[in-house]
């Protein structure tokens, strides 16, 4: 008998499986995947470690999180910086004052801000011409926030390409903020520590999941009886509403494809990520792999180069769900799918798809860190 049988291998299932067996628990992890690591999985082609399912930057606050995964594997330098590409325009991302000096040829903050202003104050002049006191749509919330210039070039056709809908029937709340600096910095994350493991994400996947049971190419709704029958406790990582057969309808998703090439050549766009912001170019993003994990000269130390594009699509079934669309009718239906939840006393849900909710990878990892930490100081207590 099990003490846990835990459905999927991705961060959430593998990190659970590893903290479990040191406290000495025996797990038995499955995945449907013919790999571990669910969307982390990293595949080698040409020597560059390809991230399969898009790009996974780690990046935290949390100190304790930080020495946990390199405790398993160290990480290395990577600082994500991505490019926007709108026509044959480059502008860095976020928004900071390198994008301000591309779009309107300002050099102090001083002058960004009065540019801003004065492009939110005549979008609030229109709205107020027109009785609306509130932002209706996403396409007003942005405007408000960042005036039209930057809308208009970064951020309109990028969003509608993501969601698959006009940003005018998009919902305000999608966007609360804009990250913006009015400062020369080009790194996307705000947190003290952000990397990639110095080989590629299976690696982690590896070190979490050393010494415990896994069997790859096994679903776990084929023979659920049968499953459930070998551990004490599950902890499901897949889709919430799968695994209550729907009962309350389908939750929606958006998911992405790729395009993955090989050129020969040894840099393609010199950077891991441009987004292209125009709604004409139907990809959202190209990756370029090796930048990931090579920097410098590094770079031409391979003659060749992988780059994957990445196409933003509507969830059909046998896709793989990546985003949760948090619109009113999917929360109302995930709500009624966590009442249910609830109730279960020998099931733990966790990760995006159990939680109907977007995740990063270091509040996973955390995540997963408490719940062991809680259930050590209840057992304290009782003692």
């Amino acid at each position: 008998m099990y003490d846990y049988l835990i459905v999927g291998s991705g961060l959430f299932g593998a990190t659970f499986a590893h903290l479990a067996r040191k406290q000495g628990k025996r797990c038995l992890v499955i995945d449907k995947r013919p790999h571990a690591g669910g969307n982390i999985y990293c595949q080698d082609v040409e020597g560059i470690r390809v991230h399969q399912y898009g790009a996974h930057i780690f990046h935290t606050s949390n100190r304790r999180v930080w020495d946990f995964v390199n405790s398993l594997v160290e990480f290395n330098r990577y600082t994500n910086s991505p490019v926007a590409r709108y026509g044959k325009s480059l502008y860095n991302l976020p928004f900071n004052m390198n994008t301000f000096y591309q779009m309107w040829g300002v050099t102090t903050p001083q002058e960004a801000m009065n540019k801003i202003e004065e492009q939110r104050q005549e979008v609030l002049k229109r709205m107020q011409s027109e009785g609306i006191s509130q932002p209706r749509n996403l396409e007003e919330q942005a405007l408000l926030l960042i005036g039209s210039d930057i809308y208009e070039r970064l951020i309109k056709g990028y969003t509608e390409k993501q969601w698959g809908r006009k940003c005018t029937d998009l919902p305000a709340f999608i966007i609360k903020r804009l990250p913006v600096r009015f400062v020369y910095d080009n790194n996307y994350f705000n947190d003290r520590y952000q990397g990639i493991p110095i080989g590629g994400y299976n690696r982690l996947i590896e070190a979490l999941l050393e010494g415990v049971e896994v069997r790859l190419n096994t679903d776990y709704f084929t023979h659920r009886d049968e499953f459930n029958a070998l551990a004490k406790e599950v902890v499901f990582t897949g889709k919430i509403d799968e695994f209550y057969d729907y009962r309350f309808g389908n939750l929606e998703y958006r998911t992405v494809r790729f395009e993955h090439e090989v050129l020969d050549m040894p840099n393609y766009q010199g950077n891991a990520v441009v987004n292209y912001t125009e709604a004409e170019v139907p990809y959202t993003r190209i990756i370029e792999h090796k930048h990931f994990e090579s920097f410098g000269e590094e770079v031409y130390q391979n003659p060749k180069t992988v780059v994957s594009k990445e196409y933003s699509t509507e969830w059909q079934s046998g896709m793989e769900p990546y985003y949760p669309v948090n619109d009113e009718r999917n929360s109302l239906l995930y709500r009624q799918y966590k009442q249910l939840a609830d109730q279960e006393s020998h099931v733990i849900f966790g990760g995006r798809l159990a939680e109907y909710k977007y995740y990063d990878m270091a509040p996973i990892v955390e995540r997963v860190m408490r719940m062991f930490e809680e259930e050590e100081n209840e057992e304290d207590r009782r003692e």
